[in-house]
């Protein structure tokens, strides 16, 4: 009897679905910046890779393309994340299943053309690395000369999610 269990027991534990194992490594020394070194998934795991996403306007009724219709790097990265979070709604994955982020921001020229990373980081901050999500993707972030969507618009932000099959 025990041997008929057991061996139940075993073949229950392998023949079910188990969840994706995601590691993520992090940056040296303790380094506490938002994003980890490298992130590892099992091969059990589905990748999706998402399309880029670009803001939507923050004011639709101000000219279309101006800098008050998208608004600065952080309202658009906002925008973006909210966007990103509708997206992953429809497709059974949240922000925590992020593993790769690559992140294409335009010069300001608020900021005699240089890209506003630190505004970028305050809206990132809010979803990545909190006390409510702590995963951290691995991530890199480009300064690009534009965007397909036209003047003002100063990021496109595209990732790679790992869900469990």
């Amino acid at each position: 009897m025990k041997k008929h269990l057991l061996l139940t027991a075993a073949a229950a534990l392998f023949s079910t679905n188990s969840f994706a194992d995601v590691t993520r490594h992090a940056l040296p020394n303790n380094n506490p910046f938002p994003i980890s070194r490298a992130v590892e998934v099992t091969p059990d795991t589905t990748l999706i890779f998402h399309a880029g996403m670009t803001p939507g306007p923050v004011n639709a009724e101000a000219e279309k393309g101006s800098r008050e219709y998208y608004g600065d790097t952080e309202t658009q990265a906002l925008s973006v994340f909210k966007r990103l979070e509708g997206s992953f709604t429809d497709l059974g994955v949240d922000f925590g299943d992020v593993v790769k982020m690559q992140v294409f921001l335009v010069g300001d020229p608020s900021m005699d053309g240089k890209m506003d990373f630190g505004g970028f980081m305050k809206a990132y901050t809010k979803y990545f690395g909190t006390e409510a999500q702590p995963n951290k993707p691995s991530r890199s972030a480009f300064q690009i000369a534009g965007l397909a969507g036209g003047p003002n618009m100063l990021i496109e932000i595209e990732v790679v999610l790992a869900k469990p099959e």
